[in-house]
């Protein structure tokens, strides 16, 4: 009675791969839902430009400060590490060092002669997918990236 109730049932259920449905899903929707969906379009083009600016803008004002710092804190070690090396504290082996150089370049050559691996790809297309779908906000973000960096 109750399988009549509901219409027409022949007793026959399609098994879905869940593991292969969420592997073609964005981030964003396994982050935020489903009906997360492309949520910028919703809005105005001002209203996109002024979102993609402020958050490029403070994204820039934090990379540029934290830029300082690391700057700032690399440049401090080699002037340390060479004021060492002057006073006779440390002593640096230069064959060693050649030797080592000469080791890393082989090793350059032998990965850049490599394909880019697969995962690398799908992250890029995902990107360069999300830049098309998005247009101004990326366009105002990075405006706003480069007026952050340049406060």
């Amino acid at each position: 009675m109750a399988a009549n109730s509901q219409g027409n049932f022949d007793g026959k259920f399609e098994a879905l791969d869940l593991a292969e449905l969420t592997k073609k899903q964005p981030w964003w929707r396994k982050l935020f839902g489903q009906e997360s969906g492309p949520s910028a379009e919703k809005y105005s083009v001002a209203t996109q430009l002024v979102i993609g600016g402020v958050t490029g803008w403070c994204t820039g004002f934090v990379f540029q400060k934290v830029g300082k710092l690391a700057a700032t804190a690399v440049g401090g070690g080699f002037f340390l590490l060479q004021l060492a090396n002057h006073t006779g504290y440390i002593k640096v082996d230069w064959q060693r060092v050649e030797k080592d150089m000469k080791k890393a370049k082989e090793q350059l050559k032998i990965r850049k002669n490599k394909q880019i691996p697969t995962e690398v790809k799908s992250k890029a297309e995902e990107v360069v997918s999300f830049v098309k779908k998005n247009v101004l906000v990326t366009g105002g973000f990075f405006g706003g990236f480069l007026l952050g960096m340049a406060s």
